[in-house]
């Protein structure tokens, strides 16, 4: 992604799904216009999903994915099957791609029984429509198709466009907590985990977001916080800081000036803000042997000092003073059943775009297992958890749990 994209976490996600030989691939080829997809008489040329971000006129910016078909034979066709499942997290939109010589089958039948089971928005689309030997007659959530000829190509993408419109508003990162002008200090550190010569895309999105507010943002490393904000002449309305640098910026922010974390900033962007910061509490009731999940939603290559794999961890076992089993989890390997853990402690999830966050929430929640994340959990192990919440007032007042000794 270059520095001028649209985040995929920010874009539409459709997933087109369907049996093998339906048109899939080829239905997503002449929605894109290029060859995003192999086709082949062949059945199961698809064997992972495929995905491209784009611009795709009447939406705007999307994330189109292709899948495996879900009738899909044998033991990597069950690990497709499953792969093509675990597509259903993050798709705002459902295609259903059906062969309209063959018409829909058991198997199309249990893919919308997914998709209203998921709340998914779907349309159904019979492809090959150029092989059929009577025009059909339209029906509600219906479309006729021929990805060979371009016939009603045109007309589906129009009511995909209808389907991907927001019902309301969005919530806004940091826009609604400031006023054109105020000054937001950004503080990120700059370490051997920090990628080389760019900011990480929670900072990227949350200075983007000031500036859209007509906010003015001063960035700086968190060994130069303290002296910046004596010298800036003007308090800044706001401070956030990197999670993990968290008690040096509590420390050095005078405490009449508001301070926050990316990270719990991102949680409330992406998911439920109350559901996780209830979650922090959990910390203190884990015992010797409990398995706690920390979970990303990205890849990357771990280095010394890894906030999820090293410094979590410790500062986990430091502050509970228990023996705890740890398990990481990174990407897509987000596991369903959750009932081994005791608790679950997420990033931002900045790489996820809402609906998969909401999953993810939805899963610890069914398994019964608290959640919280990066932000809030290191706000609480520190002490500085209510202080950290302060922006956000109603949550802040539902902060029922007392946090450790030391708290500021």
């Amino acid at each position: 992604m270059g520095l001028n994209q649209t985040p995929s976490s920010e874009r539409i996600h459709i997933g087109f799904f369907g049996r093998r030989n339906a048109g899939k691939s080829s239905v997503v080829n002449a929605v894109t216009g290029q060859t995003l997809a192999v086709v082949s008489e062949i059945k199961g040329t698809t064997t992972d999903p495929v995905q491209k971000s784009m611009e795709l006129l009447p939406i705007g910016p999307v994330m189109i994915i292709d899948t495996p078909g879900i009738d899909d034979e044998g033991a990597l066709g069950e690990l497709r099957i499953e792969r093509t499942k675990q597509v259903l997290r993050k798709t705002d939109v459902a295609v259903l791609v059906v062969d309209a010589l063959e018409g829909l089958t058991e198997a199309d039948r249990e893919l919308t029984a997914l998709f209203r089971e998921k709340n998914i928005k779907y349309l159904i689309i019979y492809n090959k429509m150029d092989l059929l030997t009577e025009t059909p007659k339209p029906e509600p959530g219906v479309l006729f198709v021929s990805a060979k000829t371009g016939e009603g190509i045109e007309a589906f993408k129009n009511r995909i466009g209808a389907m991907a419109a927001p019902e309301a508003p969005r919530q806004q990162l940091v826009g609604d907590l400031i006023e054109p002008l105020d000054f937001v200090v950004l503080v990120v550190p700059i370490d051997q985990a920090a990628p080389k010569g760019r900011l990480i895309l929670p900072q990227q999105q949350t200075i983007r977001d000031i500036l859209e507010r007509g906010g003015v943002s001063v960035v700086v490393k968190d060994s130069e916080l303290k002296e910046t904000l004596a010298r800036l002449g003007k308090k800044p309305k706001l401070v956030i800081t990197d999670s993990q640098v968290f008690a040096k910026a509590d420390a050095d922010t005078p405490r009449e000036i508001l301070l926050t974390s990316f990270s719990i900033l991102f949680a409330r962007y992406k998911g439920d803000l109350e559901t996780v910061v209830q979650g922090a509490a959990a910390i203190r009731q884990l015992k010797d042997g409990d398995q706690v999940l920390i979970s990303e939603g990205c890849t990357h290559h771990r280095q010394c000092g890894d906030i999820g794999s090293e410094k979590l961890p410790g500062w986990l076992k430091e502050f509970t003073g228990k023996q705890l089993s740890i398990r990481l989890s990174s990407g897509t390997e987000f596991p369903e059943n959750l009932e081994e853990y005791r608790l679950v402690i997420h990033c931002g999830g900045c790489m996820l775009n809402e609906r998969e966050m909401k999953y993810r929430l939805k899963c610890a929640k069914d398994a019964g297992v608290p959640i919280t994340n990066y932000g809030i959990s290191i706000a609480y192990m520190k002490g500085i958890l209510k202080r950290s919440l302060k922006p956000f007032p109603r949550i802040a007042e539902l902060l029922e749990a007392d946090e450790p000794k030391g708290g500021r």
